[in-house]
């Protein structure tokens, strides 16, 4: 025997004409800040993506690495782009500010959060999607610095466009093996076992100890490419 459950389905939502219009106006927001980061951005290739914490301050070590890896990829060529914000963000920007190439902050808009002072192109966010869009849109690689969950979102991020082949594959690079390692060494006690990933998935990243070291991973993985035009398909 079968129950009739069409009597207790709820009645379609009213639909309210003014909260519609507020919604809808949103979209223009969204393309809005497509729109001025296409615009923006569209002179800094080749550029590089780079992730980490907004908490160390000036003295820490994460600090002073972010700070060399923005120098050597500015002085290599390479725009640098970052979120924007205080710590590891800064500390990159300020290296890559030093250096000949562009230092640009993808900003977005959060309390107690200011935009640091070492930024040649400053892009202010409100929404994190089209924020990510941006970080993918231009560029030819990926340096994870350590960092806490945005980071660690960022990363799970580019990962999955890469390994879904939403993005061309490039080089994703995570500074200090050690902080990483725990992480990866999960993905292949736990996922892979699991079959939530593929054996060359582990293959997606590299590490690097050094700025330098960093460089040189980009440089010899492009010296025999031309530099990709990365879209989101």
């Amino acid at each position: 025997m079968t129950t009739d459950h069409t009597d207790h389905r709820p009645a379609s939502p009213h639909i309210n004409d003014a909260l519609l219009s507020r919604e809808s106006w949103k979209i223009f927001q969204v393309i809005s800040e497509f729109v001025e980061g296409y615009e923006r951005l569209a002179q800094i290739k080749p550029s590089v993506s780079i992730f980490g914490s907004a908490r160390p301050k000036p003295n820490h070590p994460h600090y002073l690495l972010g700070e060399s890896v923005g120098r050597q990829l500015s002085d290599a060529g390479y725009s640098v782009v970052t979120g924007g914000g205080p710590g590891t963000m800064e500390a990159v920007n300020k290296g890559a500010y030093q250096g000949r190439s562009f230092s640009v902050g993808l900003n977005i808009e959060l309390l107690n959060q200011e935009p640091n002072e070492y930024q040649d192109i400053c892009l202010r966010f409100r929404h994190f999607f089209t924020r990510k869009v941006m970080f993918v849109k231009y560029a030819v690689a990926y340096i994870v610095l350590p960092g806490g969950f945005g980071t660690l979102d960022e990363l799970s991020e580019i990962l999955a466009l890469v390994q879904t082949g939403k993005t061309r594959k490039i080089p994703i690079i995570l500074m200090q093996e050690a902080y990483w390692r725990p992480l990866i060494d999960w993905f292949k006690n736990t996922l892979l076992p699991e079959q939530m990933i593929d054996e060359s998935d582990l293959a997606l990243w590299q590490f690097a100890e050094t700025a330098e070291a960093a460089v040189a991973l980009l440089q010899d993985y492009y010296k025999d490419k031309e530099f990709p035009h990365i879209t989101l398909s």
